[in-house]
């Protein structure tokens, strides 16, 4: 098995593992699939190197913020998943779904107190960062974070890039090395592991395991959780298993016209992909790997040079490259963001030049303000910008080019800038099975400059950030038939 490189491996907890501990624990909470896993290979490695069991806790709270039916079940949908790719494996897997507010507190120290080691997701984005760093205060063993996020490490540079130009660039020069460092596609091949534990009685009684009906799909017992009701159940499921299929019909019909089709809100043109890199359904290495296998693609066809240029570097089809490039360049530019900055959520984040120029505008006259409620509801004068949130709120997912256009309207229809931010952040964030992402998290900043130039002519509103309108969109694509079809929630 190759090693976890060092890049991707941060201890929380910088101790030495606990001789007399019963086993070694992956504590599952980004990363949740079986399969392309740093963190699970790590937890696999520690588990040889220790002659130890594993034990996989993958828990779920009810108090995370936006907690709903919608995304409890595309979480579950993984859980399921992954309790059926565990059986026969040398491995404990334990789901956990919290019954009542604060009812799964203990647990993981519990579960720690047992442990020769501790092994987590590195995830820079929500409130994952501070879960661990509360949870590094009260392990007492070795706890480290794992980043299986991306192709490029996130902590393999301290730079945080501007635009996606200078990203690529870096990568074009760095990645190819990593590009030798994949996660095994298996982790659990070819490793000698002892047999798998059983969970003590008094975690087993005090913290049960998730039962078989919630994890099913049962209505009831989804129903019976304190979560937000209001936001249904979407129509696309969750779990690696269904990511995987979704990987393998996007390379094989849609992967050619990815460059025509995308930008269309009347085709399916994108890979649809992004609420299962969210949850970690789906790595981005096995995306990758499977984009290579159908191109036929070795290293030996990458370009000589760094041009920063979006086009001839992989040595790749035209629409590979193009996919590729949202994939890894716009995907990983929001992850290398987010790792670096705290404050990635907040208005003070944006570029200079962008707060100058919204600042000057900001007592421009509106000639529409929208309530979040108002916007929520899809009760705008626009009827592409309601079909769009309507999209959101009906299946979980909007259409991608749509989403920069949604987020310039609600700068336009808010009292402020930051009143703006503050609700795309709550309209996408509760609604959509990809928000609370880093990627999410650069798409507001973007409607708001983040990544971008000034833009002339100066607008009132605006200023100098990028404009968009609903008229030139329609001009652009076919969107009657969408606005027809989302013209209700």
């Amino acid at each position: 098995m190759t090693p976890i490189p060092d890049t991707r491996v941060r201890a929380l907890r910088d101790a030495a593992p606990r001789p007399d501990g019963e086993f070694a624990l992956y504590w599952m909470i980004m990363a949740r699939r079986p399969r392309w896993n740093f963190g699970l290979q790590r937890a696999v490695e520690w588990a040889e190197r220790l002659r130890k069991p594993i034990v996989i806790l993958e828990a779920l709270r009810c108090d995370y913020p936006w907690a709903s039916d919608r995304f409890h079940r595309f979480i579950l949908d993984g859980m399921a998943a992954n309790a059926r790719a565990f059986e026969g494996r040398p491995v404990l897997y334990y789901p956990y779904v919290e019954p009542a507010l604060g009812a799964g507190k203990g647990l993981l120290a519990a579960l720690a107190a047992r442990a020769a080691v501790v092994v987590t997701d590195d995830f820079p984005a929500f409130m994952i960062p501070r879960m661990t760093d509360a949870a590094a205060r009260r392990i007492e063993t070795r706890f480290e974070s794992v980043d299986s996020n991306g192709l490029f490490p996130m902590r393999a540079t301290e730079t945080v890039f501007p635009t996606a130009y200078a990203f690529r660039r870096h990568l074009q020069r760095a990645l190819p090395q990593h590009l030798r460092e994949f996660p095994e596609a298996d982790p659990f091949a070819g490793a000698n592991l002892l047999p798998a534990p059983v969970i003590p009685n008094e975690i087993a009684r005090r913290w049960p395991a998730a039962t078989a009906a919630l994890l099913a799909g049962d209505a009831a017992a989804l129903a019976a959780l304190p979560i937000d009701h209001t936001v249904g159940v979407a129509p696309m499921r969750g779990g690696a298993a269904v990511a995987s299929e979704v990987v393998g019909r996007f390379v094989a019909e849609r992967l050619a016209r990815y460059p025509e089709d995308r930008n269309e809100p009347e085709l399916e043109g994108t890979s649809g992909l992004s609420p299962y890199l969210h949850f970690g359904h789906v790595a981005a290495h096995e995306v990758f790997a499977a984009v290579a296998a159908h191109q036929e693609w070795s290293t030996d066809r990458l370009a000589a040079r760094a041009t920063g240029q979006r086009a001839d570097w992989w040595g790749m089809s035209e629409a590979a490259e193009a996919f590729l490039d949202q994939l890894i360049t716009w995907r990983e530019l929001g992850y290398n963001f987010c790792a670096h900055r705290e404050d990635y959520d907040r208005y003070e984040s944006l570029p200079d030049w962008a707060r100058r120029t919204l600042e000057k505008h900001a007592s421009d006259p509106r000639p529409r303000v929208y309530t979040v409620d108002e916007l929520e509801a899809a009760r705008t004068h626009d009827p592409l910008w309601n079909a769009a949130m309507n999209q959101m709120k009906r299946e979980g997912w909007f259409h991608n080019y749509l989403r920069m256009l949604w987020g310039k309207k609600i700068l336009e229809w808010s009292d402020s800038p930051r009143a703006a931010l503050e609700a795309m952040i709550h309209l996408m964030n509760k609604w959509s099975l990809d928000g609370r992402n880093p990627n999410s998290y650069s798409g507001y900043a973007w409607t708001l400059g983040r990544y971008d130039r000034a833009w002339g002519p100066e607008r009132p509103i605006f200023g100098t950030i990028r404009y968009m309108s609903s008229d030139n969109t329609a001009r652009k694509f076919r969107v009657k038939e969408y606005i027809r079809k989302y013209e209700t929630p």
